[in-house]
Order: structure tokens, then C-alpha cells, then sequence
């Protein structure tokens, strides 16, 4: 069975300028004051990371920014192995150009690496409309992600599926987060988080129990049953079951969270 792989590509500022622009007005993020600073933690990297998981193993993660301000994402971006393109625009009030960048880099990745089934573009631009047409005729499946209050239709609708922001998203904190050790995760947590992943991408709250080990492993590659004393899944979920509620599908076994 061939392993579904995915790219994602973020234009980091759109995404980042528009959350901006939802906590602080609208419009609030062009200005010099604003824009020219270090910037504080709004985009929820893992969020975003954590819902493309949903749609096989994340083989490219590439996000186009001029770095010298986001600065404090350095955690959240290293934690899910995001490759940083960085960008200088060409004057104080020109666009960075990530658009165009990431545009041609995902062209061009498809061509090099036809085992990468779907496309994740994070952005809520017009000017990637190109973009899907051309992936789209190339047979990839191309999923938008972008703000509610700054993602253009007609981009939204060129998408093969399109997903807001604000769906799956923590709301921003604003801190930088602190490096994480090396430590076993709560077995409980990543199940019901695999199951909310794949349950928003569904729009059904029970899932096939095959569906979700695979989803675990791409959120923590170090799971491992034994690590919580158990010789299969199924036994790691009965062991946790006063979060999780099973019953009988047509071919596999249904979960669900409790209440």
C-alpha cells in the first residue's frame, strides 16, 4: 500500500498579518509601527502542522517569510521541521514576493516528486488561483487554509477543499513558546487529538479505528504501545476507556470521544 504524502507551503506573513488584523483591526498590520517589529507568536504552527497530518506523511514543509521579524516563532517552527524560505523585499512598502516563491517552488516540487498526493497551501491570496489550476490539472489535490476575514472567495473556491484557519486553530497567545524534552506524551491526548483531526476532516465524530493510529504516528513519530505498557492499540484503548467510546462499523471497529 503506497503511503499517502503531503507538501505544505505557507506564505507565513499572509497568514500571520491577518490574524494580526483580527485581534487588532483591520488594516492595523500594514502600518510601519506594526509590521516593522519583532513580531509576537499568533499563527498556531502545530495546529496547522497537526491538520495536514490528517492527509498522509508531511514530505515538504516550506514557509516563505522575511525571518528578521518572527524571530520568536523559532520554537513552534523547529518543533514541526518547517524549512524557512527567506525573503527580502525589494523596498520598505513592496510585497515580499512569497506568492510568486511558493508558487514555483510547489510547480516544480510536484514535476521532482510525483509521489506527493495532496498539496497544502497556507494563504488566503488570489494570486495562488494559477497555483490550483495548475495542480489541479496535474491530478494533485490542493487544500487551502486561510483566515475567515482575509481569504479571497474565488481563491477559496478554486480549491479542491478549503479549510479556515480559525477551524482547528488555538487562539493566539502572543508568547514564544519554551523548548520542549524529550519526554513520553499522554497516550490519551494524542488518540483524542488524532480523533478531533480526523473527525473535522470527515465531518463525522465516529472514526474508523484504523484511521487513527496512523494520524498518531505522524503527530508523535516516537509513539509506541509498549512505551504505555500495551502490546497493540486496541489494548491502548481499552486502557483509556473512559475517554474513548467504541462500537461495531461494517468492516471496523467506530470511535468516539466521550462526552
Amino acid at each position: 500500500m503506497t503511503k499517502e504524502a503531503v507538501a505544505i507551503y505557507w506564505d507565513f506573513e499572509n497568514l500571520h498579518a491577518s490574524i494580526f488584523d483580527a485581534v487588532n483591526g483591520s488594516g492595523s498590520y500594514p502600518k510601519p509601527a506594526n509590521r516593522h517589529r519583532q513580531q509576537q507568536v499568533l499563527v498556531d504552527v502545530q495546529g496547522v502542522y497537526d491538520f495536514a497530518t490528517t492527509y498522509g506523511n508531511v514530505a515538504i514543509n516550506k514557509a516563505y517569510c522575511n525571518w528578521h521579524w518572527f524571530t520568536k516563532y523559532r520554537q513552534s517552527l523547529l518543533k514541526c521541521a518547517v524549512e524557512l524560505i527567506q525573503l527580502f523585499p525589494p523596498g520598505a512598502q513592496a510585497k515580499n514576493g512569497a506568492d510568486i516563491k511558493l508558487s514555483l517552488d510547489a510547480v516544480e516540487d510536484i514535476l521532482r516528486f510525483p509521489h506527493i498526493s495532496s498539496i497544502i497551501v497556507v494563504g488566503g491570496d488570489s494570486d495562488f488561483i494559477p497555483l490550483a489550476q495548475k495542480l489541479k490539472a496535474a491530478g494533485k489535490d490542493l487544500i487551502g487554509v486561510g483566515c475567515r476575514n482575509a481569504t479571497n472567495r474565488h481563491w477559496a473556491n478554486s480549491c479542491s477543499e478549503f479549510k479556515y484557519y480559525e477551524t482547528f486553530a488555538l487562539e493566539p497567545s502572543g508568547e514564544e513558546e519554551e523548548p520542549e524534552t524529550a519526554t513520553v506524551k499522554d497516550a490519551a491526548e494524542l488518540i483524542t487529538k488524532a480523533i478531533k483531526q480526523i473527525a473535522l476532516r470527515n465531518g463525522d465524530k465516529w472514526v474508523l479505528k484504523a484511521a487513527i493510529r496512523p494520524v498518531v504516528k505522524r503527530l508523535d513519530p516516537t509513539f509506541d504501545e509498549s512505551n504505555y505498557g500495551c502490546r497493540s492499540f486496541a489494548d491502548l484503548l481499552k486502557k483509556h476507556d473512559s475517554h474513548f467510546q467504541i462500537e461495531r462499523g461494517e468492516h471496523d471497529h467506530l470511535v468516539g470521544l466521550k462526552e
